[in-house]
């Protein structure tokens, strides 16, 4: 058995190197797009609202793995088939996108407002108090979601290998597939998420715990 773990553990390495640019990337559009969907879930245009509305609802309302589909699918349209990888990473990143801006969009809602009032009596535009002071105290205070929301990230890579990217995981059911031996090669893969997944975590807890003593002081 230990055998067998120490011959995976080369391609598991490189499925892990996969899925860690995989989760990074995905993220990067997370935050980007998340913030996009915030700033129209929050302006006076019914029309804009309502496209932001319709974005979280079918994002939250339909399973990630008919918009991993959809989206692969549809590269091709856009003369980017045969991308496996860049069908993985919008997908994933655009499905997390959805859930970013409604964390974004509850603590914003927390926000005095008066300090829009403010913004704006000395000249301010609302792009431009949204931009200067309503995001960064939005992303601020949102930073422990928002890293959890990456673990979450993480933990949908896996969804990838049905367009054939090769990822953790993936690469562990091919090692399987040629020695037949399972439990060998599925604990490297635990320790492989744990190994990222876990320091993660404890930041999550750490910005937790260090923004409940700022409100408290």
């Amino acid at each position: 058995m230990l055998a067998q773990m120490i011959k995976a553990i080369p391609d598991l390495g490189a499925g892990l190197l996969v899925t860690l640019e995989l989760t990074a990337v995905a993220a990067v559009i997370s935050i980007l797009f998340g913030h996009v969907i915030w700033w129209l879930r929050t302006r006076p245009s019914l029309l804009l609202r309502s496209f932001g509305h319709l974005y979280v609802s079918l994002m939250r309302g339909t399973p990630s793995i008919v918009q991993l589909f959809l989206v692969f699918f549809s590269l091709p349209l856009l003369g980017l088939g045969g991308k496996p990888m860049l069908a993985a990473i919008l997908a994933i990143g655009l499905n997390s996108a959805a859930y970013t801006a409604e964390i974004l969009r509850a603590h914003y809602c927390t926000l005095p407002r008066g300090q829009s009032e403010a913004a704006m009596a000395i000249g301010m535009t609302r792009f431009q108090c949204w931009l200067h002071i309503l995001a960064p105290q939005a992303l601020r205070g949102s930073l422990p979601a928002l890293v959890n929301e990456f673990t979450l990230i993480l933990k949908t890579t896996p969804l990838a290998s049905v367009i054939a990217v090769t990822e953790l995981t993936y690469a562990g059911q091919l090692i399987v597939a040629r020695t037949y031996e399972a439990t060998p090669v599925m604990i490297p893969i635990v320790l492989g998420y744990l190994l990222v997944c876990w320091p993660i975590l404890l930041l999550a807890r750490r910005l937790e715990t260090r923004f409940s003593r700022a409100r408290s002081a």
